[in-house]
């Protein structure tokens, strides 16, 4: 039978090579085939009218011009009572040419899914000769053996074209090592990946997923991992659709003001040059919240193997979770993202290692450590810390589960994070996932792995009488540790310069919290409340939990970090004698476009930054995370200490992927979306596991403002019954850190016993 790479394994590729059964070539081939198939466009623009928009070219994409679909919805029919609307004026879609290559055009504004496109819109760019690049286009790149370079093609395509792409590196394999590669030298021999495109990569089109018209639109070097992934034999495939610049940062305020707006975001991961990726689950769906989605739909249909992405808060767990697919997300500082990537935050950017099983992103992980041991990237400062804080020298391939190390995880104690979950009584939407997941919980991980579960408590969880309960809850450890790490919490003021924690304030004397704010109406004093909250003396506030101390001012730390990676990229072409002047914000924002305009005045006010403090009513960004993650690795190792836990697990989010451009459940899906921030804002290792799926859906709608100035989410009520196998949901394990193969080999075993993914049944086998 010949080798197909749908649903294989390394471990599958590596015998079937040296069976002689298939090729690094005939491989890469196959990939290819897969992405011309299932990489198309897949959505629709929302225009005022409805009326078709004419056929016109995108960017050459595995060997054909991308054809968009000239279909269009009318805004009427997303947009209720569009006629009263008021507003400011609505960006609906249209085709534009790109700012990177006037001669092709993307989508832009306002969108939907399309249901039946039977496309998914992963992959932004190939590693292929002539369109892997759009400085050095066509001929711009034509292999050296053909002669010399057309007239008029820039100097840096002749340092270019000696790259070879993703077949000329299978060819190398092949023709180096045939049937016997050395896989301890190179254990990702053949192994075909994709990147977030926040990741340098010297031999494709590497910008953030922005469309900026860069001198020289790839890097001079690559990121520290995509190089030693070279090393291990890995095949540099593709760069995956990720929201640019990891999620679009955040607008730090300014006199630059949106003119036209967007009724919701929700379902974009939208790259400006890339365009929107879709759920393989369907395609009407959101691939995910979160930036990462190309990666892991990538890896999800079977278009790479594997794919490195980055998560600043939700962006790898979130499609890995929405397109199951395993991921390994190593502690903040364990694996370097900062030298050569476009990040969104420092302070809690980190890589993640997507695939279809665990077992492969162990391989991964293993194999990214250096020939002495270690991760360190001199180029990311993060990675200064202790090398005790990585797995064992023999690595994580050591703890992948079988049967005699499953039996020997019986018994332990697992808490149960309830904080993650909301309940299914209260909210309609919540509630297919709750009740898969709450199930999945009991009989696998306690009845069939035989796992002691505990279980914390939460004011929107109803307690479960079969399993024991925390005697330290998270509450309780956070009130005991605010007072000494972060006191500054429990003086948070809302949107509406109200106390976020009202109990505090009634109990504290009356004090000026900032000029001109007087915060406070009872007796105590603050430090006296400190002391007695500390030793849990009086009820900590009844919204004290992990969701409320985990919203943050924005930090300035983007305006640094994006000067800051324009400059290096500058400085390391020059050495080569190359200019790129596009090496400032007063640059990157001439030289783009944005598909929202709310993109662009943000970018026009992150330009005029000075100051990288960010005062605003005397909190800083900066120090907030600082402090924060201080906090939180405290909160949980308090937890696990004195409940005498192993591990905590919890379900990633409680809400399926929404409908692209309709809104997110509004109410409660805000707590789930703070709480699940504890893992980055900790820097805490996580591993996420697919859980299972589910078959119904309340979607929420939009609904018309009584001052008909705006469009506000609505809860659904109507189920939506879904096509097998469903949407996925999955399981996210964690514990401190320096045990992350205790961890590992818990989260393995899980899924070798509960073989919960399923590929998406449209985008099978060839």
């Amino acid at each position: 039978m010949a080798f197909s790479v749908f649903e294989s394994s390394i471990k599958d590729l590596h015998a079937a090579i040296q069976r002689g059964e298939t090729s690094c070539v005939a491989v890469v081939r196959e990939y290819i085939d897969r992405v011309r198939a299932f990489n198309g466009p897949s959505g629709l623009l929302v225009t005022s009218d409805g009326a078709p928009v004419d056929q016109v070219q995108g960017t050459v994409r595995a060997g054909r011009p991308l054809r968009f679909p000239k279909q269009t919805v009318s805004a009427r029919s997303v947009l209720p009572s569009l006629d009263e609307y008021l507003g400011p004026n609505i960006e609906f879609g249209e085709m534009r040419p790109t700012a990177a290559d006037p001669s092709v055009v993307q989508q832009y504004g306002m969108m939907v899914g399309d249901p039946a496109s039977g496309q998914v819109n992963a992959l932004s760019t190939l590693n292929i000769r002539g369109e892997r690049s759009v400085v050095c286009r066509g001929d711009f790149d034509r292999h050296s053996d053909a002669g010399p370079l057309p007239e008029g093609a820039p100097a840096v395509c002749e340092i270019f074209r000696r790259y070879p792409d993703a077949l000329e590196q299978a060819q190398a394999l092949d023709e180096t090592y045939g049937q016997n590669p050395d896989l301890e030298k190179m254990p990702l021999y053949g192994v075909v990946f994709s990147f977030k495109d926040a990741f340098d990569t010297k031999d494709m089109r590497s910008t953030g997923g922005a469309d900026a018209r860069f001198d020289v639109d790839f890097p001079a070097r690559d990121h520290q991992l995509v190089e030693r992934l070279r090393e291990k034999g890995a095949i540099i495939f593709a760069k995956a659709v990720m929201t640019e610049y990891n999620g679009r940062a955040g607008d730090p305020g300014g006199a630059h003001r949106p003119q036209k707006v967007l009724p919701s975001v929700s379902g974009y991961q939208r790259s400006t040059w890339g365009g929107n990726p879709a759920n393989p689950y369907d395609t009407a769906r959101s691939a995910s919240l979160g930036s990462s989605a190309g990666s892991a739909v990538s890896v999800s249909t079977n278009m790479v193997m594997a794919s490195l992405g980055e998560e600043t808060r939700m962006s790898t767990r979130g499609p890995s979770n929405h397109n199951s697919t395993a991921l390994i997300l190593p502690h903040k500082a364990m694996l370097g993202f900062d030298g050569g990537a476009i990040g969104a935050d420092i302070y809690c950017d980190r890589t993640g290692i997507m695939a279809k099983t665990l077992d492969d992103c162990a391989v991964i992980l293993d194999a990214l450590r250096d020939a002495s041991g270690g991760y360190y990237d001199p180029r990311d400062p993060y990675t200064t810390v202790p090398r005790s804080s990585y797995p064992p020298a023999k690595g994580l391939r050591a703890f992948i589960a079988s049967p005699s190390t499953m039996a020997g995880i019986r018994g332990m104690r697992i808490g149960v994070i309830r904080e993650s979950m909301l309940d299914p009584e209260n909210t309609l939407a919540v509630r297919p996932i709750i009740q898969a997941a709450s199930q999945e919980i009991k009989q696998v991980l306690g009845t069939t792995l035989g796992l002691h579960l505990v279980e914390s408590w939460h004011r929107h969880w109803r307690a479960d009488a079969d399993l024991e309960q925390m005697q330290t809850s998270f509450t309780d450890a956070l009130a005991r540790l605010i007072p000494v790490f972060m006191p500054d919490i429990l003086f948070r003021l809302n949107g509406s310069g109200e106390p976020v924690f009202p109990e505090f304030a009634e109990a504290i004397r009356p004090t000026e919290f900032q000029p001109g704010k007087i915060f406070g109406s009872g007796d105590l004093a603050p430090i006296d409340y400190m002391v007695a909250l500390s030793d849990l003396k009086i009820a900590p506030p009844s919204n004290l939990d992990l969701a409320t101390v985990q919203e943050q001012v924005l930090a300035n730390a983007f305006r640094l970090h994006i000067s800051q990676y324009l400059r290096r990229r500058a400085e390391d072409w020059q050495r080569w004698g190359i200019s790129e002047t596009l090496s400032d914000w007063r640059q990157l924002n001439a030289r783009s476009s944005f598909w929202g305009d709310d993109q662009r005045a943000a970018f026009l006010n992150w330009e005029e930054i000075t100051d990288p403090r960010n005062p605003l009513g005397g909190r800083q960004g900066v120090d907030e995370r600082i402090m924060l993650r201080e906090l939180l690795r405290r909160v949980d190792m308090m937890v696990l200490h004195e409940n005498a836990l192993e591990a905590l697990v919890r379900v990633h989010t409680v809400l399926p992927p929404a409908r692209i451009g309709y809104p997110e459940e509004p109410g409660l899906a805000r707590h789930y979306f703070f709480e699940s921030f504890h893992g980055p804002n900790a820097g805490l290792t996580e591993i996420l596991v697919p859980a299972g799926f589910v078959r119904e859906a309340y979607d929420a709608d939009f609904c018309l403002s009584e001052d008909r100035r705006s469009y506000q989410a609505k809860s659904g009520t109507k189920m939506t019954s879904l096509a097998a196998p469903g949407l996925p949901f999955s399981l996210v394990f964690r514990s401190e850190i320096g045990r992350e193969a205790q961890v590992f080999a818990l989260a393995s075993a899980y899924e070798k016993i509960s073989s919960r993914r399923i590929p998406p049944p449209a985008f099978g086998p060839l």
